[in-house]
């Protein structure tokens, strides 16, 4: 039986200020390629035939810059509302979800899917995007996410290595973090009410799936990425982006004259 797709909302995180850059230019408009970064995860989104709308966060001093030189430039139709994000990156997911929450976008999302991305990944894919969507709609939760290439020492509080986790359990997390609408929203819910309790138990949250497992009861399914899924934080970042970037124009180039 023919089952209708549920609504797919991206919210593309580009609040930070990118202090490890190093740069003057907050990374988020620093070019790659001769666009700037978030001009890639938009440009995925937009051409995705997964997602339906988008929920873009800015720095509150950046948001008529971000509506009028990123989304109105490139013409990133998909972007129903920029908002302004917060210090700290659960801040500015909080931010969007209240736009979610209170129905405040052309067409709601209050029974479909939300997913959350770092608008410093350049590399999303179509391929991630399909993945994660056939992944939340099984299992509620799921994040992008790649097994570690290296071993992991768990240290202790002096810097000294307490334990080797099996490294065919351990994965590296990216981005996006996907999941059923009402769910994340209700664990963001909570968080912001007891997230002083939280920090005097010395718990940080440092990504979208760590809330769902605090607040829920949802196991989060981890879905292959891509190792090129890489995340640009630091100046040593872009360089290895601008490679694979340089990589992925050859290879399109070389698949052109091959048909040719």
């Amino acid at each position: 039986m023919w089952e209708k797709k549920k609504r797919c909302t991206a919210i593309v995180l580009a609040a930070g200020s990118g202090s490890r850059m190093h740069s003057g230019v907050a990374k988020q408009y620093m070019l790659l390629g001769g666009k700037p970064l978030i001009w890639y995860a938009l440009r995925a989104v937009e051409q995705s035939a997964v997602i339906d709308d988008c929920i873009l966060t800015a720095s509150a001093s950046d948001l008529d810059y971000m509506r009028k030189e990123i989304v109105e430039k490139y013409g990133f139709h998909k972007v129903v509302s920029i908002v302004p994000g917060g210090a700290e990156r659960y801040l500015s997911v909080a931010c969007a979800l209240r736009v979610v929450a209170e129905g405040a976008m052309p067409i709601p999302n209050r029974d479909g899917y939300l997913f959350i991305h770092d608008g410093a990944r350049p590399f999303l894919t179509e391929k991630i995007l399909q993945d994660t969507y056939k992944a939340v709609k099984k299992y509620h939760a799921c994040v992008a996410a790649m097994p570690s290439k290296d071993t992991v020492k768990i240290s202790d509080e002096e810097g000294f290595a307490r334990d080797t986790p099996a490294r065919r359990l351990v994965w590296t997390i990216q981005t996006p973090q996907v999941f059923d609408t009402q769910l994340i929203v209700n664990a963001y819910r909570q968080l912001e009410e007891n997230k002083d309790r939280l920090e005097k138990e010395g718990i940080f949250v440092t990504d979208d799936a760590s809330v769902a497992e605090l607040f829920t009861d949802r196991k989060v399914k981890l879905v292959e990425g891509s190792y090129e899924n890489i995340k640009v934080t630091t100046p040593e970042d872009m360089k290895i982006a601008e490679a694979l970037l340089e990589g992925q124009r050859e290879k399109t180039e070389s698949s052109g004259k091959l048909r040719e």
